[in-house]
């Protein structure tokens, strides 16, 4: 005699029946939350969709919102399986998010605040869900961060690469050319590689794609990795080689070809089919998704193992709660911390003495000198060309800008579109350490180009009376004095030389002047008032 028993599915250990009230109410709780954390930070979310308009690098992030929605919606069915089981830890992580957003909100760093406001919406479902949930979504909710603007910090190694990569080739086919940075002159014509031909566009559409890809064709950790390895370094390559062929164009049709609109259209085309040929090469090692196994039949002596018991509907609701406070915590603190932001300060005479065996040739009203920094907002400004009274060594040009309250857009570091203005280029930057009486100090140094002209510029700031030539360590002072309601106050400070590109740069002039200019510029900067 034999018992026939129907086949019994084997539940997950964090599957549940799905008749518990705080099953059933965890879905709407968490996108109470997600909701919530969207309209507390709406700002923030904002300033993304605008860069997304008006930057073609970043427009894929229109198709990364509704991707990742349709990711997770796939999934519905076995989420709906799964017990909440709320997390501490997710509170946790929630909690520190907004204090990195705090932070990033006092500094004016967009792309901190918009990592940390967009990883509040994973931090919410392991709060509420758990980590149940987070495993079960956590490439859709991976996949959200490829919506934030974020890359603009390889422009200049992709640049780099380019001109290296492009000269080399030009080289190695027998064509004469001359390299200065990202500009190089063949006997045709000149080029340089910009911004919109460092292939930064192309690598970030790529890895959206192939990550995409990877995760729907492929379910092994290893060829998704290699996917993905592919799709960061062929676009790199692929970016070279169409700079190249472009340029090539341009050499072989005496610069009739390829010099215009036609060179967008050029580069599209091109980089569409190297990423069609990727991605078809890539779907040859496609792999089917594992065929769902069902156990046999059950011995009727085993019983079927128990489901673990729902998760209590007080337990889920108290999470959310937690989750709606500690995420309009921050935006309430960041509102205090700009309070003063629209206070009217009186206007303010930066003038500074002669420093030391050192003479004022001319007073530089803005255009009278030949170079601006360009700069944000309206600092009190003072600009001065120098030279030694001893006549020995080329001028040396000053230029300080002080802020007495710092404000978005209007502040030490803000992100300009030309910082060395639309005439010169930047052919190299460091930081370098000078040797100075009180000790060494750390200058950023840029070597600026215009033709066979050159600039070498040294720049520091000053905040919270620290003098320092590092962009972090300026904001972090200027969170601190913001969100504990100290003075704001900071200072920009450039001193810079001319000098031909065959000469050595003036780097011991430099550093003369500075000597005895940095002590009469820390005496006046200290007596100037300041705002709270």
């Amino acid at each position: 005699m034999s018992v026939q028993l129907d086949p019994v599915v084997c539940l997950p250990d964090a599957a549940v029946r799905p008749d518990g009230h705080g099953q059933r109410h965890a879905l709407p709780l968490l996108l109470l939350a997600l909701a919530a954390v969207v309209l507390l930070y709406h700002a923030t979310f904002w300033s993304m969709l605008e860069l997304w308009s008006r930057s073609q690098t970043f427009a894929h992030g229109f198709l990364i919102v509704p991707i990742s929605c349709w990711l997770a919606w796939r999934q519905r069915a076995r989420l709906a399986a799964l017990a909440p089981q709320p997390s501490r830890p997710g509170l946790l992580l929630l909690g520190a998010l907004g204090l990195a957003w705090l932070l990033a909100d006092a500094a004016n760093v967009p792309v901190v605040e918009q990592y940390a406001a967009t990883a509040m919406l994973p931090a919410c479902v392991l709060a509420i869900l758990g980590w149940p949930a987070v495993r079960l979504l956590a490439f859709p909710l991976a996949y959200l961060f490829l919506a934030v603007p974020f890359g603009e910090v390889f422009l200049e190694p992709l640049i780099d690469f380019t001109a290296a990569f492009t000269v080399t080739a030009l080289q190695w086919t027998g064509v004469p050319v001359f390299r200065d940075g990202s500009n190089f002159s063949l006997p045709t014509g000149n080029w340089s590689v910009v911004e919109a031909c460092s292939g930064l566009r192309y690598l970030i559409a790529a890895l959206a794609l192939g990550a995409l890809f990877a995760h729907v064709n492929f379910h092994s950790t290893r060829r998704r990795l290699a996917v993905m390895a592919a799709a960061l370094l062929v676009p790199i390559l692929a970016n070279g080689v169409r700079a190249y062929m472009i340029v090539m164009l341009g050499h072989l049709s005496n610069m009739r070809l390829a010099v215009g609109v036609d060179h967008l259209i050029y580069g599209w085309l091109f980089f569409g089919l190297v990423a069609l040929l990727l991605f078809w090469l890539a779907a040859r090692w496609r792999e089917l998704p594992p065929a769902p196994t069902l156990p046999p039949t059950l011995s009727p002596t085993l019983p079927t193992p128990p489901a673990r018991p729902g998760t209590s509907l007080r337990a889920v609701v108290r999470a959310s709660a937690a989750c709606l406070l500690l995420a309009a915590l921050w935006p309430a603190l960041a509102l205090a911390s700009h309070r003063d932001d629209g206070a009217a300060l009186p206007a303010v005479a930066l003038a500074l003495p002669d420093p030391p065996a050192w003479r004022r040739l001319h007073d530089a009203a803005p255009g009278s000198i030949d170079w601006q920094a360009p700069y944000a907002g309206k600092p009190a400004l003072f600009a001065a060309t120098y030279a030694r009274q001893d006549g020995d060594g080329a001028p040396v040009g000053l230029q300080l800008r002080w802020y007495a309250r710092q404000v978005r857009d209007a502040e030490l570091l803000t992100h300009l579109s030309s910082p060395y203005g639309a005439r010169w280029t930047a052919l190299a930057q460091r930081v370098r350490q000078v040797g100075l009486p009180g000790g060494a100090l750390d200058v950023r140094e840029s070597v600026l180009a215009h033709g066979g002209e050159r600039l070498l510029v040294w720049r520091v700031y000053r905040q919270g009376g620290v003098v320092t030539a590092r962009p972090v360590l300026v904001k972090l002072l200027l969170a601190q004095a913001k969100l504990l309601g100290r003075r704001q106050d900071g200072a920009d400070l450039i001193v810079f030389a001319a000098y031909d590109e065959l000469a050595p740069p003036p780097r011991a002039h430099l550093q003369a002047f500075l000597r005895a200019a940095l002590p009469v510029i820390e005496q006046r900067l200290q007596e100037l008032p300041h705002g709270p």
